[in-house]
């Protein structure tokens, strides 16, 4: 990967201020450079060169053995620049020592591999060199895009105190998405320890679990666990609820990826679609009614339908964030396939004792349910084949017509659920192949509208 330069309007002037002598702008990058850069207290003659195995490919990633050598005709940057400062770098310093005979000489040659086509390929070797002679580190790293151009130079020169400055830096501030993506490739250049705190930030931690728990967390990606965290977070782990919800919905309209977006959603969904079926489940199942003895059957049926009726809600709000980014076409098949989940609820709405002591909610919240879904069907928000919009009536359309029957007059709210849910159905067989329309039609000749 080669250094992505970032244009900065105070680079010129702020090298200018430091070198001798400070008037003269900075020499062009050519091989006719007549006039050297110069630190002070300059003893030795730098030479910088692109290497001319150089790819022209911007995206190329440093090779961290970058190599010496004479310098090549081409592209060249001369500089002046002080042995005792060089030092500071375990790169120049074993060039410098007595094992070199370019130490005698007092003439050092640095290749650097950027693409030719880039126009200033010296910039992060220069501010790097410059921080060999100053230590400015708070000077020279001021955003994300600064230390990681400086980085990849440091851990080639083996600058260490650069290093160390350049990820304490990135550690502590926020990143876009292509400066983490620049993080992730360059921390696998440095030690495990010194990643560490960075890849922190962009991986899950590790889990303790059984195979198919681990399997699960390893097939996310850094940013698919983030945004699960989140998701988990407002539908469990926060007292705020609504406000949580509420924060979390902002983040996920606004996440630049709409694939992760998806994903993370679809999962959420699927697994409180689950916990809802496996409660019903439970409560249909008749080995359960034989099994347990009335009182304790009773206590037992009500923790299970105060859970449904808690994993509806969720389902709910899962349902309005996926309509609302256009990602429901999922959800849509899903809830489409849920005839056995349908008969359940059937059979508990037919049992109107047992919900309405219990959860007099839940026939308001599973019509909402299908209703947003549907609508969205209806629109075009949500585009699902013929097959999945006519198994989403012809499995709730049952659920319909038993909510419709028990609803009271005085129950406003529930009642217009349902007067928009058959509406919504009505709409969507309009929708459907004459033989399948005039089906289902049938099941819909006590509808309201």
């Amino acid at each position: 990967m080669s250094l992505r330069k970032r244009q900065r309007s105070a680079s010129s002037s702020r090298l200018a201020a430091f070198c001798s002598p400070p008037s003269p702008p900075p020499p062009s990058y050519t091989s006719s450079s007549p006039d050297p850069l110069t630190f002070p207290n300059a003893d030795v003659f730098l030479r910088l060169h692109l290497d001319p195995s150089s790819p022209d490919d911007v995206d190329a990633m440093p090779d961290i053995d970058c190599h010496l050598s004479a310098a090549s005709s081409g592209t060249f940057l001369d500089l002046h620049v002080s042995s005792a400062s060089l030092l500071r770098s375990r790169y120049f310093a074993a060039l410098l020592s007595d094992r070199w005979p370019t130490a005698a000489s007092g003439r050092l040659s640095l290749a650097v591999v950027a693409p030719p086509s880039c126009p200033r390929p010296f910039d992060a070797h220069i501010q790097v060199l410059r921080l060999l002679h100053t230590l400015d580190f708070t000077g020279a790293i001021r955003s994300p895009g600064d230390a990681l151009d400086l980085l990849p130079v440091a851990l080639l020169l083996l600058f260490d105190a650069c290093v160390e400055a350049c990820i304490r830096f990135l550690e502590a501030v926020p990143w876009s998405e292509d400066e983490e993506a620049r993080v992730i490739d360059l921390a696998r250049l440095l030690p495990a320890d010194e990643a560490a705190d960075l890849l922190a930030r962009v991986s899950p931690p590790p889990v303790a679990a059984g195979p198919s728990s681990a399997a699960g967390v390893a097939a996310r990606s850094p940013s698919e666990a983030m945004l699960h965290g989140l998701i988990h977070s407002a539908i469990h782990g926060h007292p705020v609820h609504a406000a949580t919800k509420a924060f979390v919905a902002m983040l996920l309209k606004d996440y630049p990826s709409r694939d992760c977006v998806h994903k993370v959603l679809d999962e959420a969904f699927q697994s409180r679609l689950d916990t809802v079926k496996e409660l019903m489940g439970k409560y249909a199942s008749p080995d359960f009614r034989v099994a347990v003895d009335s009182d304790e059957r009773e206590a037992i049926q009500r923790l299970n339908l105060q859970s449904a009726v808690l994993n509806v809600k969720h389902l709910y709000w899962l349902i309005e964030r996926m309509v609302d980014l256009r990602v429901a076409d999922n959800a849509v098949m899903l809830w489409s396939d849920q005839a056995a989940l349908a008969t359940d609820l059937q059979k508990l709405l037919n049992d109107a004792d047992m919900w309405r002591n219990m959860t007099p909610g839940l026939p308001m919240l599973v019509t909402r349910c299908t209703l947003r879904l549907s609508n969205s069907v209806i629109t075009g928000e949500t585009l699902v084949p013929r097959q999945v919009r006519m198994m989403l009536v012809k499995s709730w359309l049952p659920v319909l017509n038993v909510c419709r029957d028990i609803v009271q007059p005085m129950h406003f709210q529930k009642s217009t659920n349902c007067q928009e849910l058959e509406e919504a159905f009505l709409q969507i067989i309009s929708t459907l192949p004459v033989p399948e329309a005039q089906e289902l039609l049938q099941q819909c000749l006590g509808f309201s509208t």
